[in-house]
């Protein structure tokens, strides 16, 4: 695979993966996860490629962690990656410390045209060459080339066994610094309790969850440098809105449970045309009679509901969304392009930047498209989540720089 070559500056490509569903059906999703994940990589040619995993393991992972590691095995040695001979692997498998599992996967490879990369080590404060390729699992608390966090369990109480967190690194590409965080952020529990206010209370717990993470990850025990996050943000469109568009003409039905007269059930008819069910909504169903109104143009029509990251638009800079919602799609193996009737659809998956980290995407005159954000294997089925990346070029000594201090990196070599 070549790289590259006229334009200047490294090739990065940054993928978020929620990869839950792969290993309930690993036979055939993985085959085709796998597949369209090699050929963004041959398409984008990367130097360096970060690809951040939620839901390693899945919802039974107990059972599921062997096919995780035959996962990793097969990602470091394929024939799609023999070119990048080094590679840092970091796998939140500890299911049994329940109070620090994240369920986070961070996968890093570096191209052998890649020269001088460094890895911030947190513990001793200091930059290590990266050679080899390694793996770390079970006890990331005690990696010092990381930090990870659980949330605490206050933030998301109705769900003891969360396993939402986030992890992130630090690295010095072509003499820049930056960090990349992965992060998983808190689901909706129930469309009825999301339609209920504006924003929703869901809402409210993912912006407390991710002002805690920047907070982290910009106080002064580190030298501040610019960073990118990409995840499952489970940012979700404001479903109050999102209802009363799509169901203007319309009359409202609610339906109680007999002994709570708690809400159970909302449906929506046409006013006219045999009172027709335009939508039904239950705790985990969300059946609108027209999906197409989620793909027509990539659903950027609804891109005015989605409004969960205006409220850091002072912190976090994203790219323009041209893509369909990235969640929920069907898990069945044929049905590439079809959602499922469970949530409303939504841009959960996303690659967010500090402004600083913004100035390192290359402006290049060259004729090719230099920065893509996009989503991986849109019409073939890749679980219940799109994949998606971003795929740019570092200007050498773009942003911080590292340190230059040659004999430490000499010495701390990994």
């Amino acid at each position: 695979m070549a790289v590259k070559g006229a334009c200047s500056g490294t090739g990065m490509l940054l993928v978020t993966a929620n990869v839950g569903t792969l290993f309930d059906d690993t036979e055939n999703l993985q085959k085709s996860w796998l597949r369209e994940f090699y050929q963004s990589v041959h398409i984008h040619k990367p130097q360096f490629l970060a690809l951040h995993c939620q839901e390693v393991g899945g919802k039974n992972y107990e059972a599921s962690m062997a096919y995780v590691d035959k996962l990793v095995k097969e990602l470091l040695s394929s024939d799609a990656m023999k070119e990048f001979n080094r590679a840092r692997v970091y796998l939140d498998e500890n299911y049994k410390s329940q109070e620090n599992f994240t369920a986070l996967g961070n996968f890093y490879f570096l191209h052998e045209s890649l020269k001088n990369a460094y890895q911030f080590d947190f513990k001793a404060k200091k930059y290590r060459k990266v050679t080899g390729k390694e793996i770390y699992s079970d006890t990331l608390e005690s990696t010092p080339m990381l930090e990870k966090e659980k949330f605490p369990q206050e933030f998301f109480p109705e769900s003891k066994l969360s396993r939402k967190g986030f992890i992130r690194t630090r690295w010095c590409i072509s003499d820049c610094a930056f960090d990349l965080v992965n992060i998983h952020l808190f689901h909706d529990a129930s469309n009825l309790i999301a339609w209920e206010t504006s924003p929703s209370v869901y809402s409210g717990i993912r912006q407390k969850a991710l002002s805690y993470v920047l907070n982290s990850i910009t106080d002064h025990r580190y030298e501040k440098i610019p960073y990118l996050v990409f995840g499952d943000f489970n940012f979700r469109l404001d479903l109050k809105s999102v209802v009363e568009t799509l169901c203007t003409k319309t009359t409202m039905q609610a339906i109680r449970a007999t002994d709570t007269n708690a809400l159970d059930k909302l449906i929506f008819h046409e006013s006219e045309n045999d009172r027709k069910v335009v939508l039904q909504i239950e705790k985990k169903l969300f059946e609108y009679f027209n999906q197409e109104v989620f793909r027509d143009n990539n659903g950027t029509a609804l891109l005015e509901f989605d409004k969960e990251l205006s409220v850091f638009k002072d912190r976090l800079y994203e790219l323009d969304i041209s893509f369909p919602p990235s969640y929920p799609y069907s898990e069945d193996s044929g049905q590439g392009k079809q959602y499922m009737n469970t949530r409303c659809p939504a841009w959960c998956d996303r690659i967010v930047m500090s402004h600083s980290a913004k100035e390192l995407l290359l402006k290049s005159e060259c004729d090719e498209k230099i920065v893509t954000y996009d989503n991986i294997g849109p019409n073939i089925c890749m679980g219940d989540h799109k994949p998606v990346f971003l795929s740019f070029r570092i200007a050498a000594g773009a942003g911080k720089r590292c340190p230059h201090n040659e004999k430490i990196f000499r010495e701390t070599t990994l």
